[in-house]
C-alpha cells in the first residue's frame, strides 16, 4: 500500500457499518494518513448489550445510541454517510449505497466490512411479524410498546382467557439477551407495574423462557447456568428447555417437546431472541471472492481476518467466522482495530504476508438476571481456569463493564441516573409507549408490498400486480386471516430442517 492512490489523495478506506467493529475501527484510524468513510444504513452507534434495557423501561434510547456524526466530529480525515450498501464491487473497488432513491458509489483503496447481523427465525421469517427481534433500536421500542400494551389491553378486558393470553409473556432463546429480558419482564411486573392497574393484577403475569437446547446460557457453561435458571426460577420465571417453537401466530406459538409431542401456548406478546444471520453482504464477497461462509453467513477471514485473494478487505464483528472468537463486543471492538491497525501497517511499508494474525482477548463474559444479581465467567490470567461468579458482586461487574463502553460522558452520567433509579426504587423512567412503535413496522412492510405490487415492468408497461405470476409450489392459509404465502421448494427445505431440533440446535450453537 502506498500513502496515496493516484498523487492526489490520500489512501481511502471505506467501513460498512456503525456499530463496534466499524467505529473503533475507525477511531483507530484518527492520526493516520487516510480519508475515512464510514457508511450506516443508521445515524447513531447502537450499544446493543443494554437493549434489554431499552424495550423493560429502565434506560432511553438515545443513553445507548448517540448520534455517530457526533461521535466522530473532531476526526477531521473520517465523514460519515447514510445509506444501506447494496453492493460491494471488489474488482472495481466501490461501495454502492442508497438513500432513498439516492444512489452513491464509494471508491475505497481499503475496506473493513462491519455490516453485523440481523435475527434468525431459522427459516420461518413469517415468525417476524408476531415475535420481533432484539437488534435494532426500533424492535426495543416495539417491544416496549407490545409489553405494556398487552397490559392495558387485559385491563378493559372481561374476558378470563383473554387476559391470561395477554398477561403471558413469551422469550424464545436463553441466551444473554433472553435471560436478561425474561427476568426484566418478571420485575417489571412484579414491581414497577405493581398497583397501578384496578381491574387486573400485574404481578399474576406468567413469563416463560424456552428454548430447543438444553441449558440455559449455554455459552457460559453448566454451573453459571444453573445458577441463572434457579435465579429465574425465583422470580416466577417459567424455564422451559427442549422445546422448539415449530409454529407462531398473533395470539400463541406451537411448540415441539424433546419426546416429539406439540402444544400450544396462548400468548400475544412474544419476542425472539434465539439466533442470529449474518449480513447478505457475506454473500456477495464470497460470490466474489470464492470465500467459504458459515450456516450463519458469516465470512471464513484469513487469521488477518481479510478474505483470500484480497488483502485490503477486512471482515470483522458479527460477519466474521473465525476459531475462539465469539460473536460478542469485544471480538467486534478487537477486530475493528487489528483491521485498522492492518491498513496503517501497509501504508509503512508492511506487506500482507508479513502481518501478525489476530489473536483475541478474551476478556470474560456476563449476563444480568434480575436487579442485584448476574452471572460473570472471566479468565485467570496465565493459567487455563476461569473465574466463575454469581450475584451482587457479578452485578456490579455487569454495571461497570457496560458503563465504560457507552459513549460519551453524558450519556454515561444519564444512564447511572436512571439505573439509580430503577434498581433503588421500584420506578423505570422510560414507560412512554406510542401506537406507532407498536405498529409501524408492519404498517411499512406492508407499504412495501404494495409498492412492489404497483410497479411498472419497464419490458412490458403493465403493471406487476396484472402481470402473469407463476403460481407458487403450495399455499398455506393463515390462521389470523392474512394473505396465504407461497412456499418455495428452498423454503420448504429449510422449513424441513427447521422441525428438526438437532438442525437447529446445531445452527444455533454455530452462532454463537
Amino acid at each position: 500500500m502506498s500513502a496515496t492512490t493516484d498523487g492526489r489523495h490520500p489512501h481511502r478506506v471505506v467501513v460498512i457499518g456503525s456499530g463496534f467493529g466499524g467505529l473503533f475501527g475507525t477511531q483507530r484510524l484518527r492520526k493516520a494518513d487516510v480519508e475515512v468513510t464510514l457508511i450506516a444504513r443508521t445515524t447513531h452507534h447502537l450499544f446493543q448489550p443494554m437493549l434489554y434495557q431499552v424495550a423493560t423501561g429502565i434506560v432511553s434510547e438515545g443513553e445507548i445510541a448517540p448520534a455517530t456524526r457526533v461521535i466522530l466530529r473532531k476526526q477531521d480525515n473520517a465523514r460519515v454517510l447514510l445509506g444501506d450498501v447494496e453492493s460491494i464491487d471488489l474488482e472495481r473497488k466501490v461501495v454502492t449505497s442508497r438513500l432513498l432513491t439516492r444512489l452513491t458509489e464509494t471508491p475505497f483503496d481499503s475496506l473493513i466490512v462491519a455490516a453485523g447481523a440481523a435475527q434468525s427465525y431459522f427459516g420461518n421469517d413469517q415468525f417476524a411479524e408476531f415475535a420481533p427481534g432484539m437488534k435494532t433500536i426500533d424492535d426495543a421500542l416495539e417491544l416496549r410498546g407490545r409489553i405494556l400494551g398487552a397490559f392495558e389491553q387485559a385491563e378493559l378486558s372481561q374476558d378470563p382467557e383473554e387476559r391470561a393470553r395477554l398477561l403471558t409473556f413469551v422469550v424464545v432463546g436463553a441466551g444473554p439477551t433472553g435471560v436478561e429480558l425474561a427476568g426484566q419482564i418478571a420485575e417489571m411486573s412484579d414491581k414497577t407495574l405493581k398497583d397501578t392497574f384496578r381491574n387486573i393484577d400485574p404481578t399474576s403475569a406468567r413469563v416463560i423462557l424456552l428454548d430447543a437446547a438444553p441449558a440455559v446460557l449455554p455459552p457460559m457453561g453448566e454451573n453459571l447456568g444453573t445458577k441463572a435458571a434457579k435465579r429465574l426460577e425465583g422470580m416466577g420465571v417459567e424455564i422451559q428447555l427442549n422445546a422448539m417453537v415449530v409454529d407462531l401466530d398473533y395470539n400463541g406459538l406451537t411448540v415441539k417437546d424433546k419426546d416429539g409431542t406439540t402444544r400450544r401456548i396462548e400468548s400475544q406478546c412474544k419476542v425472539w431472541s434465539a439466533g442470529v444471520a449474518a449480513s447478505p453482504l457475506g454473500k456477495q464477497l464470497a460470490d466474489q471472492s470464492g470465500v467459504e461462509l458459515d450456516r450463519a453467513g458469516r465470512v471464513k477471514v484469513q487469521p488477518d481476518l481479510s478474505i483470500t485473494g484480497h488483502p485490503n478487505v477486512f471482515v470483522v464483528g458479527d460477519m466474521m467466522s473465525i476459531d475462539d472468537v465469539p460473536g460478542m463486543a469485544q471480538g467486534a471492538i478487537q477486530g475493528g482495530r487489528y483491521a485498522a491497525d492492518a491498513i496503517k501497517a501497509g501504508l509503512n511499508g508492511q506487506k500482507p504476508e508479513d502481518r501478525t494474525p489476530f489473536k483475541y482477548h478474551d476478556k470474560g463474559s456476563m449476563a444480568t438476571v434480575s436487579r442485584f444479581s448476574a452471572v460473570m465467567s472471566v479468565p485467570i490470567p496465565f493459567t487455563s481456569k476461569r473465574f466463575e461468579t454469581e450475584g451482587f458482586f457479578a452485578w456490579l461487574g455487569w454495571l461497570a463493564l457496560h458503563l465504560v463502553y457507552i459513549v460519551g460522558f453524558r450519556s454515561r452520567l444519564s444512564t447511572i441516573i436512571d439505573w439509580a433509579v430503577s434498581f433503588t426504587t421500584r420506578n423505570r423512567s422510560q414507560l412512554t409507549v406510542t401506537e406507532q412503535q407498536v405498529y409501524a413496522r408492519t404498517a411499512m412492510d406492508h407499504l412495501h408490498h404494495l409498492e412492489a405490487e404497483n410497479k411498472v415492468d419497464e419490458s412490458s408497461g403493465i403493471p406487476a400486480a396484472e402481470s402473469p405470476t407463476p403460481p407458487a409450489a403450495t399455499s398455506t392459509p393463515d390462521t389470523d386471516g392474512q394473505e396465504p404465502q407461497g412456499t418455495t421448494d428452498a423454503q420448504a427445505e429449510a422449513e424441513k430442517n427447521v422441525a428438526d431440533p438437532e438442525v437447529v440446535r446445531k445452527e444455533r450453537a454455530d452462532a454463537g
